[in-house]
């Protein structure tokens, strides 16, 4: 096993040693879209020692700023001036959200509420994934990733936590995952080109490889399933990291890409998107891969017909299943398990898809069973109760609406 580049400590006023797991999916803001991303894909892992008395706090983006909504009534809190163009991330700690500008990842504390100073610099902020109590950042412009204990922003008051970095040989749109044995997963690629994904163990002040994959071209989205299996999206299917290997899974097409993946770490079924024309023009979708991860197998389903959506339109919630805002209005109950369509909550108009993937399109996020719906042409929020597909608040924005993310509060 060779040894791979440096591991350093960032360096910052408290000292704090850093264990456990982080998980990173991949969205860049000079780059192609991804999604969850903040959607992110998997669930913000919270300390209940980090939530404070104030409830959800919802933070939503528009051009020049950033909105706090509350959670329950969605009554504006607060609103800040930006850049114009910004990207929401939660932080995982119950309080924070981190707002990707050109500085780097931004600290918005929604309890105070304030946008502070506090900024993790990067070249070109992408992703932030929380998982297993740990929040990594990975910066798309330097290639470096940044691990840090979720709780520790919560507790650095108004600081910087203390974390570790590896950085890859070269930058490239990427993401990284430390599982919960301190191994490191992160993709590997430059900037005009991705081809597969390396596990990392901590080794002294340097990372030993593991185990390596190159059959992953176009690498892209990355979720954590049941059993701490990571899947990532590949233009010809995907690839699985578990127990110390890679295990590429083929599309049954010769171009079938999958981009973001879409997981709940209590179920091994992946729900990914999915394209199988290599010339296809826009950014709508109709088709979505499901991932088994037990069984090692990728089948692609088509939604009912006049049913596209976004990367920016799906989410797991309530008994693992999945919900998929359509171009229809509606969000769809899709059932990972068979794959059918189960129900049908009417939320918004029908609508069409984004010129850029930038521009403010109908999108959701979710939070305990809670769906947040952003309707960009009424300039409106709604929450939706997944369980009942009931509107519950709605509120109408001074701005256009565009993303959004949870601080859970």
């Amino acid at each position: 096993m060779r040894p791979v580049t440096e591991r350093n400590t960032m360096a910052h006023r408290h000292t704090r040693g850093l264990r456990g797991t982080a998980s990173l999916a991949v969205l860049a803001l000079a780059l192609t879209a991804c999604g969850s991303e903040d959607e992110p894909a998997d669930p913000p892992a919270t300390s209940t020692a980090a939530q404070t008395s104030i409830g959800t706090r919802l933070a939503v983006s528009y051009e020049g700023g950033v909105a706090v909504l509350d959670g329950e009534s969605l009554e504006v809190v607060d609103e800040f001036e930006s850049e114009e163009f910004t990207r929401l991330n939660a932080a995982g700690d119950g309080r924070h959200v981190l707002v990707t500008t050109s500085k780097g990842f931004q600290v918005l504390d929604t309890e105070a509420p304030e946008l502070t100073d506090s900024v993790f610099e990067a070249e070109a902020a992408g992703h932030v994934v929380r998982h297993g109590g740990n929040t990594v950042l990975f910066d798309d412009g330097t290639g470096k990733t940044t691990v840090f204990e979720t709780d520790a922003l919560a507790a650095a008051d108004g600081e910087l936590p203390e974390g570790t970095t590896y950085t890859a040989p070269e930058p490239h749109h990427g993401v990284s995952i430390v599982l919960e044995d301190g191994t490191l997963v992160t993709t590997e690629g430059d900037e005009e080109s991705r081809s597969g994904a390396v596990a990392l163990e901590p080794d002294g002040d340097d990372w030993t490889e593991v185990a390596s994959n190159d059959q992953c071209p176009g690498i892209h989205g990355e979720g954590t399933a049941a059993g701490e299996v990571v899947v990532f999206g590949c233009e010809d299917g995907a690839l699985l990291y578990r127990d110390g290997a890679f295990e590429k899974l083929q599309a049954p097409d010769e171009f079938g890409r999958m981009g973001n993946a879409y997981v709940s770490e209590t179920s091994p079924i992946v729900v990914g998107d999915y394209n199988s024309d290599p010339d296809s023009e826009g950014y709508l979708l109709d088709t979505v891969a499901l991932i088994d991860t037990e069984a090692g197998t990728l089948e692609p389903v088509t939604l009912p017909e006049g049913v596209e959506y976004t990367w920016r339109g799906v989410v797991r919630g309530p008994e693992d299943l999945a919900y998929v805002l359509g171009t229809d209005g509606a969000i769809h109950v899709l059932d990972p398990a068979t794959g059918e369509v189960t129900d049908d909550f009417p939320v918004v108009d029908p609508w069409e898809g984004p010129e850029e993937w930038q521009n403010p399109h109908p999108a959701l996020t979710v939070h305990d069973g809670t769906a947040y719906v952003v309707e960009p042409a009424s300039q409106q929020v709604h929450a939706v109760d997944l369980t009942t597909g009931e509107v519950t608040a709605s509120v109408e924005l001074d701005h256009v609406p565009n993303e959004m993310a949870v601080a859970l509060g």
